[in-house]
């Protein structure tokens, strides 16, 4: 006599709470996809609100995958430039993906081992009815379970799904809402900003810093930005260039004859503005920004062979991931080069710079102080986390090619020193003051994270809107006094 059919609509499997169909759906998905179905069904997830990723940034890489290659696939290869940060969600999907199919085919796997692990990887249960959601899912999981060990079995992934899909129908559909007059419709009812998921970066609390409103637009509206400017590309393109310089030239290269070294990196950030050609709006823009590439390079080479000898060091990182765990909340980031001296031993942390930075060491170390820049801050007690003793941070401009590479430099020191002149390149940081940006970190992830917020004003500096993606969509904005007077 064969095994009867449970009923996921039992007293036994029924949830106080109303469900979550969409999330049913996407979990269902997630075991399709575990279980072997077509790449069809990793775009469809990617694409749902619980992925942690954007859409759009979907979207594109579907449309460059096409029909030759997969999502996940295409997410490895990076032939769509996206943000460093969207990069990692992506890479934390791609990842979570291939964990889930890895629990499936695992020798004793469980039906219910397998919705635990998407709930775990996507962070899912936010609220009292995606966790009464899950827990209804996990009940039927567990019957699965039960009935293939009876059996004697391995469960079947069409079962689960099939369970799946009668506990949806269980839920009855939304009542139609009545057409009224426009004029007899109650106001809409204020709802509260859906909390942040996932991970913070310090460029993130910066944009929240300058604008909380810009941060709305990007961090909980999604908003798609503009595909890049020539300048963005630029900027993308050197940091490549000087990650494959670095990673591939030998110490015994750098104490070598100069021109070859010049020779090297010319090649390189040739092979990086090829890479990223279609990021120019013309090929006259492509010409120029490449040439001016290469005389910027050729100015960091000559900086970096000056350092080199007054003070020798060692390379140790090249875009080194940065993660760390701050009194519970997550933030992550990319070092772009890390440095260890030779006669201390200590470490030198190095960001690049192709857009405005400070002016002066004097200047940085005021916008650390202000809460306006956590980058440096950042890295700093990831490093030192690691085991690193962190002796200087480093900003290094290659905006313009006209000048040569002076850069901002800040030597960590116990008690900060006197401040310098106000346009000296270099000064001093107090771990104090390293201590207080990272506190006000924490601060910021848990308001973002935990806390009501009622409103994101606008920023009262219009000079934050000048190259802000969301500049014409906001009306609030504040105008230059030009903006004002000019009607």
């Amino acid at each position: 006599m064969p095994e009867p059919c449970f009923d996921p609509g039992s007293p036994e499997t029924a949830a106080a709470e109303p469900l979550v169909r969409p999330l049913i759906s996407f979990v269902n998905d997630a075991v399709r996809y575990a279980a072997g179905e077509a790449d069809a069904v990793a775009r469809r997830l990617g694409c749902a609100p619980f992925s942690g990723v954007a859409k759009a940034d979907v979207r594109a890489l579907s449309i460059a995958a096409g029909k030759r290659s997969t999502l996940v696939e295409e997410i490895y290869r990076e032939r769509v430039r996206v943000p460093r940060e969207a990069q990692l969600a992506l890479r934390r999907f791609a990842k979570a993906l291939e964990r889930i199919a890895a629990v499936y085919r695992s020798q004793g796997s469980r039906a219910r081992e397998t919705i635990d692990e998407i709930a775990l990887l996507f962070e899912l249960g936010i609220d009292a009815a995606e966790r009464a959601t899950l827990e209804a899912l996990a009940r039927v999981a567990s019957e699965v379970d039960e009935r293939a060990n009876r059996l004697g079995e391995a469960w079947e992934s069409a079962a689960l799904l099939a369970a799946f899909e009668r506990l949806a129908a269980r839920e009855a559909p939304p009542a139609p809402v009545a057409t009224l007059p426009l004029q007899t419709l109650d106001p809409e009812t204020r709802d509260d900003v859906k909390r942040r998921r996932g991970h913070f970066s310090a460029s993130s609390l910066g944009a929240y810093a300058a604008c909380p409103r810009k941060w709305y637009y990007r961090y909980v509206c999604a908003a798609v930005e503009d595909k890049g400017s020539a300048a963005s590309f630029y900027g993308t393109a050197m940091h490549w260039a000087l990650e494959r310089f670095h990673d591939e030239t030998p110490r015994s290269e750098i104490e070598g004859p100069a021109d070859r070294l010049e020779r090297k990196l010319e090649g390189w950030v040739d092979t990086a503005f090829d890479r990223y050609r279609l990021g120019f709006p013309t090929q006259i823009e492509f010409e120029l920004a490449r040439r001016r590439a290469r005389r910027t390079a050729k100015r960091y080479l000559a900086w970096f062979l000056e350092r080199y000898r007054r003070a020798p060091f060692e390379v140790i990182g090249t875009e080194e991931s940065a993660a760390l765990d701050l009194d519970g909340y997550e933030f992550i980031g990319y070092i772009d080069r890390l440095d260890r001296d030779d006669r201390t031993g200590a470490v030198t942390v190095i960001d690049y710079k192709t857009g405005t930075i400070a002016e002066s060491a004097v200047q940085y170390r005021d916008d650390v102080a202000s809460f306006v820049d956590f980058q440096l801050p950042f890295y700093y007690w990831v490093r030192t986390a690691c085991g690193d003793r962190v002796g200087r941070l480093m900003l290094v401009p290659l905006k313009d090619p006209r000048l040569e590479v002076r850069p901002i430099e800040l030597e960590v020191v116990p008690l900060p020193a006197p401040r310098p002149s106000y346009d000296a390149p270099g000064g001093t940081i107090g771990i104090d003051e390293l201590e207080r940006a990272k506190v006000r970190m924490i601060e910021l992830a848990r308001m973002l994270s935990d806390e009501r917020i009622e409103s994101f004003p606008v920023t009262s500096d219009p000079e934050v809107c000048t190259y802000c993606a969301y500049r014409d969509a906001c009306r609030n904005r504040p105008q230059l006094c030009e903006e004002r007077f000019a009607h």
